[in-house]
């Protein structure tokens, strides 16, 4: 008769994230709130599209951070009979929105730096430089101190990124204030707004299609199933691999499921354990990607036969 393993159960730190990081976006978003304020009377002040295009996109990372704040507590609630996984997968849904936000915001930053590129209206440099170097001081404060954590989920990764993007905007005001104050070219300003969107847009889509993938249940990146069909082919005793599936339920959260084939006496002399702890190692050490959460069944040859060709030949 098949045996049926599954490798480990997720952790609390693992269904957590790892870690609890709503301090550092409680300040993140504090500093963004800061320079929407600021940007929003610049914009006003002076009129300028990339202060106003910045401006939008400060707006869209505090709403972005404040999503980000409800995934981060949500991720930390415990798993239960009905959310095995918990609540972890709620960050790669909170990335997708802000990289939607992102682009949103993108888009029409482009749209309207073509228009003014036609027809520019008069900025003026000296406000527009202020407002520039008060959103860049605090972004880059923000930067700081997100920086640490970027990479430990989809949802700390979308922020820093946000604010990054945010940062470069500031760069790309404060270098159109200088070139307004020192020729005159008011087009400059919507050149400016024209780059920020050119930052936006392209980083966003990134983001995006790294969610997808996730919500899609695409194999983990950097993880080639057949080879690890091959591999664990090479075990001895291991006659067939089907029905071999992968996938992503959250940041640091690869899954993998097979079924393997056993020579028929490993269940009467009692190698079916042994050889399936060889196939669990095999998946969590082996690869690049290391498969710390695995259901492998075990069978032989005759109980194979009679499952559905459509899992057979997966």
């Amino acid at each position: 008769m098949g045996a049926h393993h599954h490798h480990h159960g997720p952790s609390v730190e693992e269904l957590s994230g790892p870690g609890d990081h709503r301090r550092t976006l409680w300040i993140v978003f504090g500093l963004t709130v800061v320079i929407v304020l600021a940007q929003a009377i610049g914009a006003v002040v002076t009129g300028s599209l990339a202060l106003l295009t910045d401006t939008a996109h400060a707006i869209t990372d505090a709403t972005g951070l404040l999503v980000a704040l409800i995934a981060a507590t949500l991720m930390l609630r415990p798993a239960d009979s009905k959310r095995t996984w918990g609540f972890r997968r709620i960050e790669v849904l909170a990335a997708l929105g802000q990289s939607v936000l992102l682009l949103a915001v993108g888009l029409y930053a482009a749209f309207e730096g073509v228009r003014r590129l036609f027809s520019p209206p008069e900025v003026p440099a000296t406000e527009l430089l202020i407002f520039g170097v008060v959103g860049l001081a605090a972004n880059l404060i923000a930067l700081a101190i997100l920086a640490r954590k970027r990479s430990v989920n989809f949802n700390m990764r979308a922020a820093f990124l946000e604010v990054l993007n945010d940062a470069l905007g500031s760069v790309g005001v404060i270098a159109a204030a200088v070139v307004i104050g020192t020729t005159g070219f008011q087009r400059a300003d919507a050149i400016a707004g024209l780059l920020i969107a050119g930052l936006m847009v392209p980083r966003a889509f990134r983001l995006m299609v790294a969610t997808g993938r996730v919500l899609m249940e695409f194999v983990p990146e950097g993880l080639d199933l057949d080879e690890v069909r091959e591999h664990i082919l090479s075990v001895e005793h291991v006659r067939e691999v089907h029905d071999l599936h992968a996938s992503t339920v959250a940041t640091g959260l690869p899954t993998l499921t097979a079924h393997v084939v056993l020579d028929e006496e490993c269940f009467t002399d009692g190698h079916a354990l042994e050889v399936l702890e060889k196939v669990r190692e095999c998946v969590a050490e082996h690869f690049e990607v290391s498969i710390q959460h695995s259901t492998i069944q075990v069978e032989p040859a005759y109980l194979c036969a009679n499952e559905p060709d459509s899992i057979r030949h997966a």
